[in-house]
């Protein structure tokens, strides 16, 4: 068992499932006694599909944190609202996220069944969204997804918090936001329009060169610096989802700090001081919007009676 749950940095899967919970508070004694068992019940799990790649990472919000634990992760905060001019971000915090991933779907069938019965009575439902592997890992829109993302031991440096938090050093800052896509406006717009949105080319998958970005291309929009210059990164777990009525990205975000994935939100709503937004926003919409914190897994210890 890994010292981080195992779903913040693991490779891209084919078959993912997201699950939001909220705990009855009347239920609270219960609940505890089942986050002691999580992390041996997914190892468990894991040892019945040993060749699926089965991951998990639960991870809970600030309006139950402080139910649960005496201190709290520096950044841990509810998600941020914010109104610009192509979209508002309305947040739908909930108190627990379970994101489940495989390479396999009866495994992650199979995880997802046994946390969600783990818990029993304790809590409640409030969505779960069956996710899928389309084509060479690209959205719905037809583009690749995920490009950008650190490599290797990179991703460790990237999504998991270090020393700066020493309490909480191995867990990660989880953003996740289910986007429901208008693909009949998008489908209507010619290849050019398309790849000037994204600021890269569909079929290839290259990057415009800087110079020949709109500045309110996707890339334009979430490729920030800090104060000496370096890339802001996070770790995006993104998988598209669909049915006959509604299709769209569930957008995933790990990281080690809470604030990079909220410089790169301001950036695509808000925009610049030019106002200058993210046009991908014209063809997309945010149903949820969800901040949670993924504590390692000694965290679970504390539950033991």
């Amino acid at each position: 068992m890994t010292p981080y749950q195992s779903g913040i940095i693991a490779e891209p899967s084919s078959d993912a499932c997201f699950v939001t919970l909220n705990v009855k508070r009347s239920r609270m004694t219960e609940f505890k006694q089942s986050l002691v068992m999580i992390p041996d019940l997914v190892s468990q799990i894991q040892a019945q599909f040993p060749k699926a790649e089965l991951h998990a990472a639960i991870g809970f919000s600030k309006l139950i944190w402080s139910e649960l634990d005496n201190k709290q992760p520096q950044e841990l905060d509810l998600f941020p609202a914010l109104k610009g001019p192509e979209t508002e971000i309305i947040p739908t915090d909930v108190d627990l996220v379970l994101h489940i991933r495989a390479m396999r779907h009866d495994a992650s069938f199979q995880l997802t069944q046994s946390l969600f019965a783990l818990f029993g009575d304790s809590v409640e439902l409030v969505e779960e969204v069956q996710c899928f592997l389309y084509k060479d890992s690209r959205d719905l829109t037809g583009f690749v997804d995920g490009t950008e993302n650190p490599q290797g031991e990179q991703r460790k440096a990237v999504a998991l918090v270090g020393d700066e938090d020493a309490d909480y050093r191995h867990g990660s800052y989880f953003n996740l936001m289910r986007f429901s896509h208008n693909l009949t406006k998008w489908q209507k717009e010619d290849l050019k329009t398309q790849e000037d949105t994204y600021g890269r080319t569909k079929e290839d998958n290259e990057e415009y060169p800087s110079a020949d970005k709109s500045p309110n291309a996707h890339t334009k929009r979430t490729s920030l610096k800090d104060e000496d210059g370096k890339s802001i990164e996070i770790l995006r777990q993104s998988m598209p989802y669909g049915n006959l009525t509604d299709q769209g990205l569930m957008f995933a975000s790990y990281g080690k700090s809470a604030s990079h994935f909220n410089l790169m939100l301001e950036s695509m709503i808000l925009g610049d001081e030019q106002g200058h937004t993210d046009h991908l926003m014209k063809y997309t919409t945010a149903k949820t919007a969800q901040a949670f914190f993924i504590p390692a897994n000694v965290w679970f210890n504390k539950f033991q009676s």
